[in-house]
């Protein structure tokens, strides 16, 4: 039986004209201060090797870290300070995926962080989509792909996905996607992030085939909500999602007439995100979801004030090397 479809109705109270206005002069006034003089670390630093081994563990964040102007921000918490934070507080993860670094992408950067491996930001808002991934393991090469739909004021910048290749251990590689989709569940939005989470599809199977993926993000979007049929998305790829297997007992949420989804900070472990992590094995390499969490805690100031207004997703993600045998078929006729 289907639930019946309600869409919400947008917030009358939001000024676009003047949102945008705000966009465009902190967009020009980034490019000519914040972004100035930060140089990301990407390939071949510090001397790092990739280690020979066979197995290991990945502890692995989604974060969307609030980073428009503070004018504009949803964030209560003081946003320069707490990207620095922020900063510093991600590096006891491997890779790290965020989202809306925008305004204070200096801070995010130069404010502590010593991730090895750090993507290139792409131009603020309006022409940037502020995804970045950290990462402690070599960042062999990165593409950004703008979505081709979007809704209101998710059109004032340039978000999409970005795809990165990144090498775990000597010879293993993952493929590894941020997202940040069409947010807000009235219905043309709705219709945007469809049509946002078909292009990755698509990507993904154009791009990484069978291989091993991990795909964080933004996804604004839920199971239980009626509008978003996430299904279409991840069951032709085989994607598992993390939150499923570990917090609740292997079963995708059931759809619940007239959601009304929880609000972000006030996240459990055993509350549906809308900050998502889908892993997928391949041939060569296997994935065991070892731990889940949201990091409420770990990401508050010291006010007790949450760094974003999102909280961050965290996953432990054992892997090991399928051998060759596993993969043939050595049944007899």
């Amino acid at each position: 039986m289907h639930a019946q479809i309600i869409w919400k109705r947008p917030r009358k109270w939001i000024a676009p004209l003047a949102i945008f206005g705000v966009i465009i002069f902190y967009g020009y006034s980034i490019k000519t201060s914040h972004s100035a003089g930060v140089i990301p670390v990407f390939n071949q630093t510090l001397g790092y090797e990739p280690a020979a081994v066979s197995s290991g563990e990945l502890s692995l964040l989604t974060y969307n870290v609030a980073g428009l102007p503070e004018i504009i921000s949803a964030a209560e918490s003081p946003r320069a300070a707490s990207m620095k934070v922020i900063s510093e507080r991600i590096n006891s993860f491997d890779i790290v995926n965020v989202q809306e670094d925008f305004y204070y992408h200096r801070e995010l950067y130069n404010g502590g962080n010593m991730h090895r491996y750090r993507t290139r930001q792409k131009q603020a808002i309006p022409f940037g989509d502020g995804l970045n991934i950290l990462s402690k393991y070599p960042v062999l090469e990165s593409q950004r792909v703008e979505w081709t739909d979007c809704h209101g004021a998710d059109c004032y910048a340039a978000k999409g996905f970005l795809f990165t290749r990144i090498e775990i251990a000597r010879g293993m590689t993952v493929d590894v996607y941020n997202l940040h989709a069409t947010a807000s569940d009235i219905e043309p939005a709705v219709k945007a992030r469809e049509k946002n989470l078909l292009q990755l599809k698509q990507f993904i199977e154009q791009h990484s085939g069978n291989r091993a993926l991990l795909v964080m993000g933004d996804f604004n979007a839920h199971y239980a909500a009626g509008w978003d049929d996430l299904a279409r998305f991840y069951q032709p790829l085989e994607l598992q999602d993390a939150w499923v297997l570990l917090q609740n007992n292997g079963t995708v949420p059931n759809v619940i007439n007239e959601f009304v989804a929880t609000d972000k900070l006030r996240l459990t472990d055993s509350c549906e995100s809308i900050d998502k992590i889908y892993f997928r094995n391949s041939s060569s390499i296997e994935f065991t979801p070892r731990s889940y969490k949201v990091e409420n805690r770990q990401f508050q100031n010291g006010q007790g004030q949450a760094l974003s207004d999102h909280c961050a997703v965290s996953l432990n993600l054992a892997w090991r090397k399928r051998q060759l045998s596993e993969n043939l078929n050595t049944d007899l006729p």
